[in-house]
């Protein structure tokens, strides 16, 4: 997966005041499965309907296989989108929703009906062709409108939201089919979502936007283990963040002391330093790097989550652990970790 299929180049897009897209450059690889990341206005959407052909940047380029991707009209381009909503064909059948584009185009019936055939028995729909779209789950719904998206064959695949409308327990179910599905039938799938677990359990590589810039375009490990601003630490998954300045082996905190890192940073700047949950230990008062109260501790999903209030820092620090935890609320406890499980970032990105 080395060839590049999409090269975004210093796009920028204006609303009046508004700037939805600063600037944004990156690249996407051919068979890859790109996300977009971040908060509502943040112009990932935005950028979505670029490479759609719904919006035309102020600046920039976009290229798709080395060729002018915003000199083509939308109709023109081998790219489709899902819509958030699916906007399926009420009264047409699953194995109608899926034919449409393709009989739009004028393809031969026969030619149709095997891409159709081929493209329900990848989704796992061959038993409800006949049926209408309200005769489906939403599971069911998703992957009708991922049918009808791939069968054209688009060399990107664009998705907004996609499992948004879902619940829960359907939504993981649906994560691993997207992941199997674009695995599968081998095309470029970009996704735009706010949701950070679906962002890392579905993408080879996450874009993560804030305010129209891109803060960070890296794997999910190495964006969750080595974020490079505040913001990506604070918005991917859980952090303990803490203020202070840099010092060659850590971040000098006011009323905390030196909190130890690994990660080099100009002595005597104002940085950040984050440390994940799982990172924390916990152990007897006065034996570690800070002491502090128990405030709450919680257990789900295997893993206790304790919140410890910590004198002179404003948020409780947070320590997930396997299993159920021995501590309780009003406990006084240490907390530990070592340089290498703590990132620092300058204050100010």
């Amino acid at each position: 997966m080395t060839d590049t299929i999409v090269a975004v180049e210093g796009v920028s897009r204006r609303f009046g005041e508004v700037t939805a897209l600063d600037d944004v450059s990156f690249d996407i690889k051919q068979g890859e499965f790109f996300a977009l990341l971040g908060p509502s206005g943040c112009g990932k959407t935005t950028l979505l309907r670029v490479l759609a052909g719904f919006e035309a940047p102020d600046a920039g380029t976009v290229t798709l296989d080395g060729a002018d991707l915003l000199a083509m009209p939308p109709h023109k381009r081998p790219v489709n989108l899902m819509f958030q909503s699916y906007a399926l064909f009420p009264h047409m059948s699953v194995a109608k929703n899926i034919a449409y584009g393709l009989e739009r185009e004028r393809l031969r019936r026969a030619e149709v009906k095997t891409r159709v055939e081929e493209v329900l028995e990848t989704v796992g729909l061959t038993e409800q062709a006949g049926r209408k779209p309200h005769q489906l789950s939403g599971g069911q719904r998703q992957r009708v409108a991922l049918a009808r998206a791939i069968v054209k064959r688009p060399r990107l695949l664009l998705l907004d939201e996609p499992l948004s409308a879902l619940d829960k327990k359907v939504r993981g179910g649906m994560q691993l089919e997207l992941k199997r599905l674009q695995t599968e039938v081998g095309i470029t799938f970009i996704v735009v979502t706010h949701d950070q677990e679906e962002a890392m359990s579905l993408a080879d590589r996450i874009a993560v936007f804030e305010k129209g810039k891109v803060l960070q375009v890296d794997a999910p490990v190495a964006l969750y283990e080595r974020p490079r601003t505040r913001f990506v630490a604070d918005f991917v998954g859980d952090n303990n963040l803490f203020d202070g300045t840099a010092r060659p082996d850590g971040l000098e905190a006011v009323h905390l002391g030196l909190l130890p890192s690994a990660t080099p940073a100009p002595d005597g700047t104002a940085a950040v330093l984050a440390v994940r949950p799982e990172r924390v230990k916990l152990g007897a008062p006065g034996t570690g790097l800070l002491n502090g109260t128990v405030v709450d501790v919680s257990f789900y999903g295997g893993v206790s989550h304790v919140s410890v209030r910590v004198p002179g820092h404003e948020n409780p620090v947070l320590v997930a652990s396997q299993g159920a935890s021995q501590v309780q609320a009003g406990a006084q406890v240490g907390l530990a970790w070592g340089p290498a499980d703590a990132v620092l970032v300058p204050a100010d990105r």
